[in-house]
């Protein structure tokens, strides 16, 4: 007569035990995979082009490079020039044919998200060459100096009205 060494409820909890144990190395095998796709999918070839701004408020080394709302290539690099202005080097894709006459501009995903450049294609039939750079920049717009803008309006507008309303009377 043999004895069991476990009983039925220890049985049971070592083997859903397992049981999550191997749908852990299951789904981390998964994911690992499914990984290994993606970043092969994202290699490939790129060049490099320049984009020059007064001001890049928020956006960062690493970020997104769009074109009509579709990733084309990341910011890899940022410096300034003898003028204090910001030298972006965007790293865009191969099959990605930009006219010389496109502009880059830096835009927000929304009131207080990330920041991304924007690309806006030209008509040129010339095209720009690995290590050129965008002709036409547009800097961050800082949504602080905005709402002072409209602030400042708001308050010129009030200011006049009590003035015609004074000069009324």
């Amino acid at each position: 007569m043999s004895k069991d060494i476990y009983s039925k409820d220890e049985e049971n909890v070592l083997k859903v035990g397992l049981w999550v144990a191997f749908a852990i190395i299951l789904m981390t095998g998964l994911f690992i995979s499914v990984r290994k796709n993606v970043r092969h999918v994202e290699d490939g070839r790129y060049y490099q082009l320049d984009a020059r701004f007064n001001r890049t408020d928020g956006l960062l080394v690493g970020d997104l490079v769009r074109l009509a709302g579709m990733n084309i290539g990341k910011v890899v690099n940022a410096k300034l020039d003898d003028n204090f202005k910001a030298i972006l080097t965007l790293e865009i894709k191969d099959s990605i044919v930009l006219p010389d006459d496109s502009s880059a501009s830096i835009v927000s995903s929304g009131l207080m998200g990330s920041k991304y450049i924007e690309i806006e294609p030209g008509g040129s039939e010339d095209v720009l060459a690995p290590g050129d750079e965008f002709a036409y920049t547009q800097d961050a717009m800082v949504i602080e100096e905005l709402l002072d803008r409209i602030v400042g309006i708001g308050k010129a507008n009030r200011q006049a009205l009590l003035e015609k309303c004074n000069a009324k009377k």
